[in-house]
């Protein structure tokens, strides 16, 4: 008898063993894959660096910040809504500090200083005071900057995480 329950012990000790192994290879392949998404979506929007802002554009000849997303995402074939104030309810929330690359951040531009305006993708983190975002300025089209400045830190309402 104590035999049968020793063998029937590494028997379940060994499918738990299994079963963490593989689980973690799907949690391995998962990030690798997040990880592959976000580089695309990423060199996506900066294919667009340079294109001349236009409300409501969502192509080469113009584009404003929500359209940038809408085609940024396409190259993972994620369909997104297509205005700021739709996007902003994606995925979940997360801190200044805790942002990283692939991350949505929106703002509040203008007279009412809750209401999201305008959205980003965080682009690359170097540290939580080093960060870059690409988005559609109104002024200068679709760019690559600084997140960390003054103008844009306080305007910052949330970041959401979708990938």
């Amino acid at each position: 008898k104590h035999k049968n329950n020793s063998a029937n012990y590494h028997k379940r000790l060994w499918n738990i063993l299994i079963f963490t192994i593989s689980l973690s290879s799907c949690i391995s392949s998962k990030k690798l894959a997040n990880n592959t998404s976000v580089h695309t979506v990423i060199n996506k929007a900066r294919t667009y660096i340079g294109t001349p802002y236009k409300w409501g554009g969502t192509s080469s000849k113009g584009m404003d910040c929500s359209g940038l997303l809408v085609r940024s995402f396409q190259s993972i074939d994620l369909n997104i809504p297509r205005t700021t104030s739709e996007q902003v309810f994606l995925g979940k929330k997360v801190k200044l500090k805790k942002s990283k690359k692939g991350d949505l951040v929106f703002f509040a531009f203008g007279k009412k200083k809750k209401k999201v305006t305008h959205v980003g993708l965080i682009s690359d983190v170097k540290s939580s005071d080093k960060i870059d975002f690409i988005h559609a300025s109104s002024s200068k089209g679709v760019i690559e900057t600084k997140l960390n400045r003054e103008y844009y830190l306080k305007r910052i309402r949330v970041i959401r995480r979708i990938l």
